[in-house]
């Protein structure tokens, strides 16, 4: 049995255990598909050529093959990738769990919506939609039904905390994380007008602190009719390009900051998807449905390489493949150069393993980074006040 057929055994056992399809020989084309993206590193279905074997004679047979997969309506993106990413989250039930919520664009012609998890120092995709428009943002009505699909596979997990930018503030998202009991952290464009103290609302741009300073408000009540109330925390950072102004429904505390950063590792899931590991820009699909269906492929090779990383870790192996004394490179990464190592050296292909809720060794890429990271943010005032409704 050559590497690539052993890899794709791994990934159709799987499969087949997991997802839910109406005809096998969908998940055998979809197997095919991520070893040949794991080998290739290229989201191009002309490119997939070599790593397949087959008794095609001719590329263009084997390339219509992905084609009839990326137009088949009878394959279910959900059905396929949700139990896959709920049994790697099976170790989570007991810890907290950071979704971020997210867009992208494709050639300035399609939004895609990302719904993501985030898990030891990146995020990986749980839900996502393709919109056929040029802007990044996008209406509450677009992402409602992610959010919606999110709360009930996650229903039993207990403590959800949902992670947006700028462009999601808004009354229809606030409402329904109030009624999904989901807690949240925000961040407010500079224009929303809140209610503190003063007698009437203020814009949250005229609030924000001096250099250095962050200030914690508590009970506020947002935009201009102030029904909606929540906690807010302001704070200027040195060497931020902007203030940040965060809005959660627990205690306003430095950790807020803390945890709204967490959303920019779905940033590094955008870079790892078009750029850093797999070239989504460079597929020719111009259908949105196709374009759900090939970040499927996209989505199943970035979950099995990160927990191909983790195993790696676990194995105490990651020397072999991370030339930093610790760990420099993200499991995605690991995962990755250990699975060349598989097709090009002869390495053992490990056994998958569960995404880790705890990073036992979080990744910096040398000392001075990592001493940055816990040294650059400080602040020399902080205030704290209440506001009544």
């Amino acid at each position: 049995m050559t590497t690539s057929t052993h890899l794709y055994s791994q990934l159709f056992d799987q499969l087949r255990q997991h997802s839910r399809v109406c005809d096998l020989r969908h998940l055998k084309a979809l197997g095919w598909m991520v070893s040949a993206l794991l080998c290739s590193g290229e989201l191009n279905l002309a490119a997939w050529e070599p790593y397949v074997p087959s008794r095609a004679t001719k590329a263009q047979s084997t390339e219509r093959r992905w084609q009839r997969f990326m137009g088949n309506c009878r394959i279910s993106v959900v059905a396929i990738y949700v139990p896959l990413v709920l049994v790697a989250l099976r170790g989570w039930q007991h810890q907290r769990l950071y979704l971020a919520l997210d867009t992208t664009v494709l050639w300035n012609r399609f939004c895609m919506i990302h719904l993501s998890v985030v898990c030891c120092g990146r995020a990986i995709p749980l839900l996502w939609r393709v919109v056929e428009q040029g802007s990044a943002t996008v209406a509450f009505e677009e992402y409602q039904p992610l959010l919606r699909r999110a709360r009930w596979l996650l229903r039993h997990h207990p403590d959800v905390m949902l992670l947006a930018d700028r462009g999601f503030a808004n009354h229809q998202l606030m409402q329904w994380l109030r009624q999904s009991r989901w807690h949240y952290g925000l961040r407010l464009p500079c224009d929303v007008l809140i209610h503190t103290q003063r007698r009437s609302p203020s814009m949250v741009g005229t609030l924000y602190p001096p250099l250095g300073e962050a200030r914690l408000y508590q009970n506020v009540g947002l935009w201009l009719d102030g029904e909606h109330r929540c906690n807010l925390v302001l704070a200027t950072v040195q060497g931020a390009k902007d203030a940040w102004a965060v809005v959660t429904d627990e205690a306003p505390t430095l950790q807020t900051l803390w945890q709204y950063a967490l959303r920019f590792r779905v940033e590094e899931l955008f870079l790892d998807s078009k750029s850093g590991a797999f070239e989504l820009e460079d597929s020719r699909l111009r259908s949105p449905e196709a374009i759900v269906r090939l970040y499927l492929v996209c989505a199943i090779a970035l979950l099995y390489a990160t927990t191909q990383g983790m195993a790696v870790q676990l194995a105490g192996l990651r020397q072999q493949v991370d030339p930093h004394w610790k760990r420099g490179i993200s499991y995605l990464k690991i995962g990755l150069r250990w699975l060349q190592g598989v097709m090009h050296k002869g390495r053992k292909l490990l056994s998958p393993v569960a995404l880790l809720p705890q990073d036992p060794q979080p990744v910096f890429a040398s000392k001075r980074a990592e001493r940055d990271f816990y040294n650059q943010i400080w602040f020399t005032r902080i205030c704290s006040l209440t506001c009544q409704p």
